[in-house]
C-alpha cells in the first residue's frame, strides 16, 4: 500500500498504473488515468504540464478507493458514475447496462433514416441512451422507451431530464437510485411531451392503437451458456436480465419481430442491435415476417452490429 506523505500527482499515476496491471486490468494505464483526473477533477493535460504537483489527503484517499475497487473488477463507468455516448454524458448506475461504442453504430444508423416528427419506440431502453440521443439530435421527434427493469427506468428518468434539458428532480432520483430507493410513484416518467417510459414486458403494457414510425431495440441477445465465459466486469456487474438472450440468443428478437408490426405505422422502420454472429438469422427472422429493404450494418471492426428492414404488411 502507498502511504500519503507529499506524493505528487505523477507519483500517484504510476502507483495507481501498477496496481491495475498486477490486477490484470486491461487498459491500466488509460484507467489509472481517468481515474485520477475524476478523483483530482483534473483534465488529460495535467499528467504532462502538471505532473510534479502535489496532491491533498483526501484526494489520496479518494484514489486510492477507486483503485481498490477497479481492481475488484468493477467497471471504470460505475466508478465514476458516467458513460460518453454520441457526444453525450450519461449517467450510470448499478443493475443498468453501461452504454457502449458499439451501439453508436445503431444510433447513426436510425439518425440516416429519422425526420422531424418522427414517433420512436426504444423497446428495452435501459439507460436511455439509444432514444435520448435521437431525441437529442432530431427536431419535433417524440418517443416511448419501454424497460422490464423499473431500476432501469430510474435511470433512464435521470438521464432523461439531464440530457434534454429538464433537471426538475433530478438530483433526487438519482441519489434514490444509488440508495436503492424506488422513485415515487407520483413523480412522472414524463419528461415534458417529449419522451414517455414505461414498464411492461415488451409490448405487454403498451396501447394497441399506439403507432411509431420507427422501433429501435438493443435486446438481450448472448447466450445463456456463454455469459459465464464473459469478461468479469460483464458477468459480475452487469444485470444479466439485459444480457441473457435465452439458448440461442435469438429469443427477444422472435418475440419482438413478431409483435412490432402491430405498432408500426405503414412503412416504418425496425432497427436492431445484434452479435456479431447473428447478422443472417436476425434477417430472416425479419424477411420471414414480411420485413422488406433488411440490411445488415457492420461496425468499424467490419463485424455485423445492426440490422434493419422495412414494415410494408397491409393489415
Amino acid at each position: 500500500m502507498l502511504y500519503y506523505d507529499g506524493l505528487t500527482y505523477n507519483e500517484l499515476y504510476k502507483w495507481g498504473c501498477g496496481q491495475l496491471v498486477e490486477a490484470g486490468i486491461s487498459d491500466s494505464q488509460l484507467d489509472a488515468r481517468l481515474l485520477l483526473e475524476y478523483c483530482c477533477g483534473t483534465d488529460r493535460n495535467t499528467l504532462l504540464v502538471h505532473g510534479e504537483k502535489s496532491i491533498s489527503a483526501q484526494e489520496y484517499e479518494n484514489y486510492a478507493d477507486c483503485i481498490a475497487r477497479r481492481k475488484e473488477h468493477v467497471p471504470l463507468q460505475q466508478i465514476t458514475g458516467e458513460q460518453n455516448f454520441m457526444g453525450l454524458t450519461f449517467d450510470v448506475y448499478e443493475n443498468v447496462l453501461i452504454p457502449r461504442q458499439d451501439t453508436e453504430v445503431l444510433v447513426e444508423e436510425v439518425m440516416r433514416h429519422l425526420h422531424d416528427g418522427m414517433r420512436i419506440l426504444d423497446m428495452c431502453t435501459g439507460s436511455g441512451c439509444i432514444l435520448l440521443s435521437l431525441l437529442h439530435y432530431s427536431n419535433d421527434c417524440t418517443g416511448v422507451g419501454v424497460d422490464i427493469s423499473e431500476e432501469a427506468l430510474q435511470a433512464a428518468r435521470v438521464n432523461a431530464r439531464k440530457i434534454l434539458g429538464i433537471e426538475r428532480n433530478g438530483q433526487e432520483s438519482a441519489d434514490r437510485i444509488v440508495n436503492r430507493e424506488a422513485v415515487p410513484d407520483d413523480e412522472p416518467a414524463e419528461t415534458g411531451q417529449k419522451v414517455l417510459l414505461i414498464l411492461s414486458d415488451l409490448f405487454k403494457e403498451l396501447d394497441s392503437k399506439d403507432k411509431f414510425d420507427i422501433i429501435v431495440s438493443n435486446p438481450p441477445y448472448i447466450r445463456t451458456d456463454v455469459i459465464e465465459m464473459l469478461m468479469p466486469e460483464v458477468k459480475a456487474y452487469e444485470p444479466h436480465l439485459a444480457l441473457d438472450g435465452r439458448e440461442d440468443g435469438l429469443y427477444f428478437y422472435r418475440e419482438i419481430i413478431a409483435q412490432a408490426g402491430a405498432y408500426l405505422n405503414r412503412e416504418g422502420m425496425l432497427f436492431f442491435e445484434i452479435g456479431y454472429d447473428q447478422g443472417e438469422e436476425v434477417r430472416q427472422l425479419m424477411e420471414n415476417a414480411g420485413y422488406t429493404e433488411v440490411e445488415v450494418v457492420k461496425d468499424f471492426a467490419g463485424l455485423d452490429r445492426v440490422v434493419y428492414g422495412v414494415y410494408s404488411v397491409i393489415a
